[in-house]
């Protein structure tokens, strides 16, 4: 189900596509410290292996499982719910349907990730200090920088979509003028 009902622009679609990307180097870069390794920032191990590795990779494939969510922004299951969808299934969405998580979770990653990003750019009152050596703090810096795109992207394609959703809706003739009136279909008389 990738249709739309009003087709959808090429930079939506690649928009779409970089946000699982622009997080990946952060979910990777968290991926050492499940196992005890702190990638030179001298924090230590965050626990026992029965809880780090768990709750690490269950961190990082979430962060991804909602990252891949923005589709439903440019595809058909975001106007439509898929079939197998139960008592729903099938049946045309109300765009706030899409619209208020898409809108909560856009803002919520700006406010979360933001200080990641500012610090990661060395803004004073938002910078990571503590690193072994230079070649560690580049490595995260590199790594965690991206992750400060994923709220704006998500809320450009919220706009998008919103803006898409209302093209899409037919418009409602609210004249009483011929309220009354059938029109025979075209071509019969």
């Amino acid at each position: 189900m990738t249709t739309t009902a009003v087709p959808v622009p090429r930079w939506a679609e690649r928009v779409a596509h970089l946000i699982p990307l622009v997080l990946l180097p952060q979910c990777v870069w968290r991926l050492p410290f499940a196992f005890g390794f702190d990638m030179g920032s001298g924090t230590g191990s965050i626990g026992s292996l029965w809880i780090s590795v768990p709750y690490v990779f269950t961190l990082s494939l979430l962060t991804e499982a909602l990252a891949l969510l923005s589709f439903g922004l440019v595809r058909g299951w975001g106007e439509v719910a898929p079939a197998w969808v139960p008592v729903v299934g099938g049946r045309r969405l109300h765009p706030a349907v899409a619209l208020v998580p898409a809108t909560l979770g856009g803002l919520g990653a700006t406010v979360l990730f933001g200080p990641f990003t500012l610090g990661a750019l060395g803004v004073p009152g938002f910078a990571f200090t503590g690193f072994d050596n230079g070649a560690w703090e580049l490595l995260f810096r590199i790594c965690v920088l991206p992750v400060g795109l994923w709220g704006p992207l998500v809320l450009a394609l919220t706009v998008h979509y919103a803006v898409r959703r209302r093209a899409a809706t037919p418009s409602v003739n609210t004249s009483t003028a011929n309220a009354n009136r059938v029109s025979a279909p075209t071509g019969s008389r």
